[in-house]
């Protein structure tokens, strides 16, 4: 049986079983109902992680492929047992935790290693905490409808894909993948039935036996530590950030880390204002961009290997650090962790010292970029010769650069707000550093075998790379806003300079509003992009959308629309239940006197009134 026939029919009899699971879960009360630390809203039933675990382990046994992988086998059916037990009878974490403990030392007492360090003793710890990591990961991340079937099916596809090379996992592989895909067509969003710990458990053991199996077939071939450890790495990325970013946001709020609750990546996604399954969708994008450069690694030299996971894990710290400060969790906020015994004098100070994170990322960001340069300006047989002067100049460029960086300013800023003119202060320091750093080797060196090119193109890059950074955050609420399914419909009247405040202001208030695009009179400004937001007609659009009740609110970004078409806006959208808002911005001089005895009332912010 090849490994599309064996897909297939696992996919076939998952999607068989899914109904028989759903109906014995009705009939015995194995029912998932709603509580305040979960996520689904309904009473939805469980026992679907069986219609993943029977077809992988009777195809196994039925095709004669158990006695290859008979470990990997044996540990996944015994840890789905503790899943299905768990769903019944609702096992402690503790004896889930010894269950898995004692399945992943069956996988070190097999000869299963990483093969990520030359200590047998430190492998074997590492290839233990390995197991159990990545179970719990798949656990934890069973937390919105299709998320976890989800992740699990592009994890297994990329070390599927990258089996064709080095066979991995036999036929348990595709007959994992194909039972994964035929339980997430019922699993997708509004879910009929979940796969409880059953299917989780076995998902988290299964890819990380597979994983295992691919370690060791990588050993025996000469390949770069580095491809070795990120392969498996990335193509489980987003698991093993999801259980990162939980642990560490319980800990530092003071709450355990086995607590459960709605603090997870895909939790947070929704909090910025997407849509579940808009959300779960982010993560999937996210996971095959990680498990594509994981299979990538593999075939890479060192030195490839090195540019693409030092760039995809900034890339991911920093989606990480954004999802951080979603506010999760009720009455908290980082100035309560002040006063919070448990978290340590350095952890708070961490926190708060936003400016020495940017300073150690851009000391990541200047080595890549710098390095980026050298590979484009010596390709191939070119490289070796050279890289002696890259290492020898790579302190001194990261010195200037960081020093560059400070002198002009670029630590001042707000990520969430990064505009031209920041981008404007970047270019300036990423010149200035880069003739600092030309001097400097210019007086070290007499600047011999150096190349000028080299530095013109880590000019360019790293002014891209500060300005990918900085903007981010704010790309990625621009993103969220855009995306939002939820909340009032507003058509903002007029898309001159007020318009762009009043997508700013929009996009910053806690209400839930969704900007459907522009009208204006001015006929220039037709079919144009205003913020992202199209200039979708006149005052006669205008009267449309209101007339047919297609927006909720119409927000005036100015004064200087004409009366009688405001008016007439006004009385209309009164007709229709449809709300008129203003946005006000106001500068007011306050004259303070020393008999005066209460302070006036403050003048009223920007906003939307």
């Amino acid at each position: 049986m090849n490994s599309l026939t064996a897909a297939l029919l696992a996919l076939v009899g998952a999607a068989a079983l899914v109904p028989v699971c759903r109906l014995i879960a009705l009939r015995v009360g194995c029912v998932a109902t709603p509580k305040s630390d979960r996520w689904h809203q309904r009473p939805t039933p469980l026992l679907g992680g069986l219609a993943i675990a029977i077809p992988v382990l009777v195809g196994v046994i039925v095709t004669g492929d158990v006695s290859e992988h008979g470990t990997l086998v044996a540990c996944a059916g015994l840890v789905a047992l503790v899943g299905l037990l768990d769903d019944v009878l609702t096992l402690s974490p503790a004896t889930k935790l010894v269950a898995q403990i004692a399945l992943g030392s069956l996988f070190v007492f097999m000869g299963y290693r990483l093969h990520w360090v030359e200590s047998l003793t430190l492998d074997s710890l590492l290839t233990l905490f390995w197991v159990v990591g990545i179970t719990n990961a798949f656990n934890l991340l069973d937390n919105m409808d299709g998320l976890c079937a989800g992740i699990a099916l592009i994890a297994g596809t990329a070390f599927l894909v990258g089996s064709v090379a080095q066979p991995v996992g036999g036929l348990y592989l595709p007959l994992l993948v194909g039972a994964v895909a035929g339980f997430l067509f019922y699993n997708l969003n509004p879910a009929s039935i979940f796969m409880g710990d059953t299917g989780s458990l076995f998902l988290g053991m299964s890819l990380a036996g597979v994983s295992l199996e691919s370690a060791n077939a990588a050993a025996s071939g000469e390949r770069p530590l580095l491809a070795v450890v990120a392969a498996p790495v990335f193509i489980l990325m987003i698991p093993i950030l999801d259980t990162t970013l939980v642990t560490v946001s319980r800990l530092l709020s003071g709450r355990s880390a086995s607590q459960g609750g709605r603090d997870h990546s895909s939790h947070r996604l929704v909090g910025i204002g997407l849509s579940e399954r808009h959300a779960v969708a982010v993560l999937w994008g996210l996971a095959a961009l990680a498990g594509v450069s994981g299979f990538y690694i593999r075939s890479l030299d060192a030195g490839s290997s090195a540019l693409i996971a030092s760039t995809l894990l900034l890339a991911m710290t920093v989606f990480a650090v954004y999802l951080m400060k979603v506010r999760v969790y009720e009455g908290r906020d980082l100035s309560l962790l002040m006063r919070n015994p448990r978290v340590t004098p350095l952890v708070v100070n961490l926190v708060y010292k936003r400016r020495v994170a940017e300073v150690l990322l851009d000391a990541c960001l200047i080595p890549i970029a710098y390095y980026t340069a050298y590979r484009l300006r010596f390709e191939g047989p070119q490289l070796p010769p050279n890289f002696q002067y890259f290492l020898q100049s790579l302190p001194v460029v990261v010195a200037s650069q960081i020093v560059a960086l400070f002198a002009l300013g670029a630590y001042r800023g707000i990520w969430q707000y990064f505009s031209l003119i920041d981008g404007v202060t970047f270019a300036k320091a990423a010149f200035a550093g880069t003739v600092l750093s030309e001097l400097i080797v210019l007086y070290l060196y007499r600047f011999q075998s150096y190349s000028r090119t080299v530095f013109i193109i880590y000019a360019v890059l790293i002014f891209l790379l500060l300005c990918a950074s900085r903007a981010s955050f704010r790309l990625i609420d621009e993103f969220a806003t855009r995306r939002r399914k939820l909340g009032d419909r507003v058509i903002v009247y007029g898309a001159g300079p007020g318009g762009s405040l009043a997508i700013r202001t929009v996009a910053n208030l806690n209400a839930p509003y969704r900007v459907m695009g522009f009208v204006d009179d001015d006929p220039n400004r037709q079919r144009i992009r205003v913020q992202g937001y199209p200039v979708i007609g006149t005052f006669e659009k205008l009267r449309q959308l209101i007339t047919n009740k297609q927006v909720d609110a119409v927000l005036v970004s100015t004064d200087t629309i004409d009366a009688h078409c405001l008016a007439e806006a006004e009385a209309l959208a009164a007709q229709h239940g449809v709300r008129v808002l203003h946005l006000q911005v106001s500068i007011q001089h306050r004259e303070e006197s020393p008999l005066t005895p209460l302070d006036p009332p403050a003048p009223p912010a920007p906003g939307v009134h």
